[in-house]
C-alpha cells in the first residue's frame, strides 16, 4: 500500500499522457536548470512553454531563481526538455515530489539527463566562478533513510536495488571535457564530487570541515534524488555544478555566503554553461546512446 507522500504509476503516466497530448515535441534529453541557470532553456528553438502549476502532478517551484516552467524545444537539432527551476526538500516537498518530474520524463522518452545546480567549493583549488563536472555524489539524506526509491519498487522504472557507482556516465564526462578544450576554458572547469545536504541553511564550520575530510570538492541542497532516480530509469546522467562560493572552513573567517551571491555568480557564468551543454547535446549520438569525441567515439 502506498502511504501519503508516494506516487503511484497512475499518477506519472496521467502527467506524461497530458504533456504529450499538449505538445508535438518528442524529448530524447532533459535538462534541470539550477538556481540562476534557467538561461539554459532560453537556448531551445521552437519553444513551447509550461508554467509548473498548469502542469497536472507537478508541484510548484518557490526559490528565488527558479522561473518554475518546463521548456519544450530543440536544441542543436535534437528534441529536448527543460526544467526552469527544480523542487527541494527544504520547501517541504517529500522527496517522491522532488523526482516527480524524472519518472515523468522516463515515460515521454527522455533517456539523458542533464543536472546542473549553484555548488559552494570545499576544494581548496577551487575559485567562484569555476564549472565542475560531477563525477560522483555523496547523498547524505540517503544516509539519513531519506530517498527517492523508498516504498515498494516499481518494476516498470527500474530494480529494487539499483547501483549508483556508475551514476555519472563517463562516455558524456570524457565528451564534456573535450569541448571545454575546444571552448578554451579548460582553466576553470574542474572534476570532482558534490555532495547533497538537506539546507536551507548553509553550512555550519564544523560541518564544512567534516565534509571536506570526506573527499567532498562543492557542496549543495539538490541534484542526488533526481540523479538517483534517473539512474533507477536507465537513464545516462551528467551532471554541472557551478562554483558560486567558497564554503567557510576557518572560524577566523568573516566572510557568509548569502542567496543573492550566488545568483550574481550564476548570471556571470550562465552563458557559458549554455555554451557548454549546447556543444554537449549537440554532439550526443542519442540513437545510439553514445557520446561523440573529436578523436573517438566513447561509450
Amino acid at each position: 500500500m502506498l502511504s501519503k507522500d508516494q506516487i503511484s504509476q497512475y499518477d506519472y503516466q496521467q502527467t506524461a499522457e497530458w504533456l504529450l497530448s499538449q505538445t508535438q515535441h518528442r524529448p530524447k534529453v532533459a535538462i534541470i536548470c539550477g538556481s540562476g541557470l534557467g538561461l539554459l532553456a532560453d537556448g531551445l528553438e521552437s519553444q513551447k512553454s509550461f508554467k509548473y502549476e498548469d502542469i497536472p502532478g507537478f508541484p510548484k517551484s518557490t526559490v528565488q531563481g527558479h522561473a518554475g516552467r518546463l521548456v519544450f524545444g530543440e536544441l542543436q537539432g535534437k528534441a529536448c526538455v527543460c526544467m526552469q527551476g527544480r523542487f527541494h526538500m527544504y520547501e517541504g516537498y517529500p522527496l517522491s515530489k522532488v523526482t516527480f518530474p524524472i519518472r515523468v520524463f522516463k515515460l515521454i522518452g527522455v533517456e539523458t539527463l542533464i543536472v546542473t545546480n549553484a555548488a559552494g567549493s570545499l576544494a581548496d583549488s577551487y575559485h567562484c566562478g569555476d564549472i565542475m563536472i560531477i563525477k560522483d555524489h555523496i547523498n547524505f539524506p540517503g544516509f539519513a533513510g531519506l530517498n527517492p526509491l523508498n516504498g515498494p519498487n516499481d518494476d516498470k522504472f527500474g530494480p529494487r536495488f539499483p547501483p549508483m557507482s556508475g551514476a555519472y556516465d563517463k562516455g558524456l564526462r570524457h565528451l564534456a571535457r573535450d569541448i571545454c578544450k575546444s571552448m578554451a576554458i579548460s582553466e576553470f572547469v574542474q572534476e570532482g564530487v558534490y555532495c547533497m545536504v538537506g539546507g536551507p541553511n548553509f553550512e555550519s564550520i564544523a560541518e564544512a570541515r567534516f565534509l571536506h575530510k570526506l573527499g567532498v570538492d562543492a557542496v549543495g541542497m539538490s541534484t542526488a534524488p533526481e540523479v538517483v532516480v534517473a539512474s533507477h530509469c536507465g537513464m545516462r546522467v551528467f551532471g554541472l555544478s557551478l562554483i558560486t562560493n567558497k564554503v567557510v572552513k576557518s572560524y577566523e573567517d568573516t566572510e557568509m555566503v548569502n542567496h543573492d551571491a550566488v545568483l550574481e555568480v550564476s548570471k556571470m557564468r550562465s552563458e557559458t554553461l549554455q555554451s557548454l551543454v549546447t556543444e554537449l547535446v549537440g554532439r550526443m549520438d542519442i540513437n545510439n546512446n553514445t557520446a561523440r569525441s573529436t578523436n573517438e567515439c566513447v561509450q
